[in-house]
């Protein structure tokens, strides 16, 4: 049966890299959020900063993906703000005053009807787990542990958004 991806859904993603897993460790279920506009996903990622791909680039096996809509949404402004974002850096730090987006920063950007939440970074033994200690040590920073954030399962959880279906295609078998 066909999937329906409409333009303005948001596609939440769970995955199992390590980064993938630490983020779901530490926040839930979604570890990447992108947005679907117009035949295009646009989201915020650590290899190529802001950008707009295919969904023969966009999707790969081996990954969950989870379809929302907001009822609500302005397409025309939100794909303005998106096409004007295109090329941002990623916000590896994911600082609230970082260069560039994160993916939830990205999308919360788009559509600003999301609150921020202070930020976590722990597992189910410690507040800071040793995914994102050894993050921050690499990157020279202090882990923004409640600093304000968002991240992808706080924003699938949001009640303006409604969960459509799973996505599954041919490919992610």
């Amino acid at each position: 049966e066909e999937t329906m991806l409409e333009s303005g859904d948001l596609i939440f993603v769970r995955d199992h890299t390590e980064m993938g897993q630490a983020i779901q460790a530490s926040t839930g279920n979604y570890s990447h959020v992108a947005i679907f506009l117009d035949g295009k996903f646009y989201h915020a990622t650590v290899e190529g900063g802001v950008l707009a791909q295919s969904s023969e680039d966009f999707f790969e096996t081996e990954k969950v993906y989870d379809l929302y809509r907001y009822a609500a949404i302005d397409h025309e402004e939100v794909k303005k703000r998106a096409e004007n974002l295109l090329g941002s850096p990623y916000n590896a730090s994911f600082y609230p005053d970082g260069v560039g987006y994160y993916c939830s920063q990205f999308i919360a950007e788009l559509l600003p009807i999301f609150e921020t939440i202070p930020m976590k970074f722990g597992d189910d033994e410690q507040q800071i787990s040793d995914f994102w200690r050894d993050y921050y040590k690499e990157l020279g920073l202090a882990v923004p542990l409640n600093q304000p954030g968002t991240n992808p399962s706080q924003l699938a959880q949001s009640p303006r958004l409604q969960f459509k279906e799973r996505y599954t295609d041919d490919y992610n078998y």
